[in-house]
């Protein structure tokens, strides 16, 4: 029998015969699996480069029952507006984007907007076996519908904010945390009539605002009651809410914003009616967007570690891909002072 040469293309059992063991063990030790030993894997693989073996990922992913990519999912129940082109979004999908490819998966990208079926979206998702797991960025109004999904699968970490007896794991901010130290920097610079600028049905800014509300309670003497102004989430939704709250002649010499993007929004329409940020209106965000720094003037808020958060979603996915229960995380807000506080 003739010797195939080393620089021709081995089989997998061709592989498996030149280090002693089964072919099984060669398809772990190529997957990186730390069930070989690290010798024997650095051997395998060594064999392999020599011998020209390519892992045929096709066939693996069908003996695995695997596809290899990631759902990265965004309900738009709340504001079927909002745009992907959100820097926030952006942002976050960036992070995201790195780490996925770094594990070799591929992303399925799905923004998911308010229907007659609305309940149906995430089931489908999961039933059209298209992705190995699923990662939702913002409980929006779906809260009843991931925690449904949760209860049969594993594979499911959202962006968002612990809610009381939820099911699904969630990764976030501390909300509460965040915007009451953005409320108590306000009231220490001497600010006293504070309003909160956002749409409080949704979990996260609800937080937010519990968060201001808390603060309020706790000001000096002077300090003016908690008062909401509703905005949505757009790019100029504040835009309309303030003009609004200005003719009307309200009185308020500061802004915690449920957004950066809201803040923003808030800080142009301020200025446009011949009011100074922050002399006459103080105004503080959430989310710390690469923006924020840029703005004029450059806008106080409260900073989310988004690469961290988004490390941390893939990092808690693949434990539940691989079948492992996992704790939601909350990560601690940081307050940037910058001019418009």
């Amino acid at each position: 029998m003739t010797k195939k040469p080393a620089s021709a293309p081995s089989t997998m059992a061709d592989i498996a015969r030149l280090a002693g063991v089964s072919a099984s063990t060669v398809s772990r030790a190529l997957a990186g699996s730390p069930l070989v030993a690290k010798k024997k894997r650095e051997l395998i693989a060594k064999l392999a480069r020599e011998r020209g073996y390519v892992v045929n990922a096709t066939a693996r992913n069908l003996r695995l029952q695997r596809t290899q990519t990631i759902a990265v999912t965004i309900p738009m129940g709340h504001e079927s507006s909002q745009s992907l082109a959100d820097p926030f979004f952006l942002e976050m999908l960036g992070h995201l984007a790195e780490a996925i490819t770094q594990r070799g998966y591929s992303i399925l990208l799905q923004k998911i907007l308010p229907t007659t079926n609305a309940d149906d979206w995430l089931q489908q998702l999961i039933t059209g076996n298209r992705s190995d797991g699923i990662i939702v960025i913002g409980q929006s109004t779906e809260h009843k519908v991931l925690d449904r999904a949760a209860a049969n699968y594993l594979p499911l970490v959202v962006w968002g904010c612990q809610l009381e007896k939820q099911r699904y794991c969630t990764v976030g901010t501390d909300n509460v945390g965040g915007a009451m130290a953005a409320t108590e920097h306000l009231l220490n610079s001497g600010r006293r009539n504070i309003v909160f600028l956002g749409d409080a049905s949704i979990p996260e800014i609800k937080l937010r605002h519990e968060g201001y509300r808390r603060a309020l309670q706790r000001g000096p003497k002077g300090t003016a009651a908690p008062c909401i102004v509703p905005a949505h989430l757009t790019a100029n939704a504040a835009d309309e809410s303030v003009r609004a709250f200005i003719r009307e002649g309200a009185k308020f010499d500061a802004i915690v914003a449920g957004t950066d993007a809201v803040a923003i929004s808030a800080m142009r329409t301020i200025r446009a009616a011949g009011l100074s940020v922050p002399k006459d209106v103080a105004v503080t965000g959430f989310d710390d967007i690469a923006l924020a720094a840029h703005t004029a003037p450059s806008l106080t808020t409260v900073k989310q570690d988004l690469a961290r958060g988004a490390h941390l979603l893939v990092d808690l996915l693949m434990q539940r891909i691989g079948g492992t229960e996992t704790p939601s995380a909350t990560l601690p807000g940081e307050l940037i002072v910058r001019e418009s506080a």
